[in-house]
């Protein structure tokens, strides 16, 4: 008797994350550079220390700390980090990264994205993961792109879904972070899911779909259709 065996796929490993500049409408995602970028990041992250309630590391004491952090994660290859640049005035104004990078297996995360109170909820911020995903997918060659976090954490839950991941399982005591426990809420888009998902984004950012005063006119979900 055969058992059955997955389908073939393509063997072929995808490309490691490089220190790019990803270029949008209203934002630019760049490789993190503490110099060009750290009195931005600390003016826009260090005043809402719930930034950091479910990352493995802050908030920061003062600016010093926090350039010592922010220059040791630049100077990492997984994570590798990009800094989320707002195209209104050119100010860094939040973190993203690429992690958990397997070429061999075309899979890889974005993962540790601290945004700033202005960053947040706004079209650079949808840009920003628009720009990555269509990195990853179609400069990388990766075919499962994922999203984990903590299970309580209702806002990034909510953002995965609306981005277009699929809800995939609770890990449980995945991890102890801040000596606390944490259950990981893990999400995925694939190669597959992708032209839609971008189809849907490119939708959504459209200039038209904004009126005078940067309201949107229809919902990301009104252009993604049925789940």
């Amino acid at each position: 008797m055969i058992e059955p065996e997955g389908p073939l796929v393509d063997v072929l490993p995808a490309k490691r994350p490089a220190a790019v500049t990803l270029t949008g409408r209203y934002c630019r995602v760049e490789a993190l550079d503490p110099d060009r970028h750290g009195d931005d990041l600390w003016a826009a992250l260090r005043q809402d220390a719930s930034l950091w309630s479910y990352m493995a590391y802050g908030p920061f004491q003062d600016q010093r700390a926090f350039a010592e952090w922010l220059g040791t994660r630049a100077a990492l290859a997984d994570p590798i980090s990009y800094a989320v640049v707002d195209a209104d005035d050119e100010a860094a104004a939040g973190i993203v990264t690429l992690m958990e990078v397997r070429p061999e297996m075309r899979v890889i995360e974005i993962g540790n994205i601290v945004l700033g109170p202005r960053l947040q909820r706004t079209r650079a911020a949808t840009e920003a993961h628009y720009l990555m995903a269509r990195y990853a997918f179609e400069t990388l060659g990766y075919r499962r792109y994922e999203w984990k976090c903590n299970a309580q954490n209702g806002p990034s839950r909510r953002a995965a879904l609306r981005l277009g991941f699929a809800f995939e399982g609770i890990f449980r005591q995945h991890m102890i972070v801040k000596g606390r426990n944490r259950d990981t809420a893990w999400y995925a888009m694939l190669d597959c899911d992708w032209p839609a998902r971008k189809q849907a984004l490119e939708s959504w950012l459209a200039p038209e779909n904004f009126d005078r005063a940067g309201r949107q006119r229809n919902s990301l979900a009104s252009f993604a259709g049925p789940a």
